[in-house]
């Protein structure tokens, strides 16, 4: 199966990996997964400082070794909300409860380009210890660590 997953991952945390592992999982082996990795310039529209676009890849290339994952897998700029899924040949989407509505668009948006419909995968977002959504925003406020855990002040 062909799978398309994306967004910022800084810092890659555990809501990240969530997403990641799951994307693997559907593509399953043979499968293929593109990770739309966002550039800098797209990035910087976030609340929060974000690491480069380099360094944010080399984050996740070393998640996605570390775990052996027996799909294939590439990881393409993402300028904009949609990227190559407008396009692409492929048969789903991996996404949050956050990125649910920029699915939903994509596949608005391909229908008006002539391009079939693909499945749309959504997982739930990922709880830190104190009941709210991990993020990378709150790791940056300083209020939990990338696995949830509050942070003592």
């Amino acid at each position: 199966m062909k799978i398309m997953v994306g967004g910022t991952f800084d810092p890659l945390h555990d809501g990240h990996k969530t997403l990641i592992t799951r994307s693997f999982e559907l593509a399953g082996t043979g499968g293929h997964v593109t990770i739309g990795l966002t550039t800098d310039v797209f990035a910087s529209r976030k609340q929060h400082p974000v690491r480069i676009f380099e360094e944010r890849r080399t984050n996740l290339e070393k998640f996605i070794r570390s775990r052996n994952f027996p799909a294939e897998w590439s990881i393409e700029p993402l300028n904009d909300r949609y990227g190559s899924a407008l396009d692409a040949d492929f048969d789903a989407l991996v996404v949050s409860e956050e990125t649910l509505q920029a699915a939903t668009e994509i596949n608005r948006l391909r229908r008006e380009r002539g391009k079939r419909k693909v499945d749309i995968h959504q997982i739930t977002c990922v709880l830190a210890e104190d009941g709210k959504w991990i993020s990378s925003t709150r790791i940056y406020r300083g209020e939990i660590d990338e696995h949830g855990h509050i942070r003592k002040r």
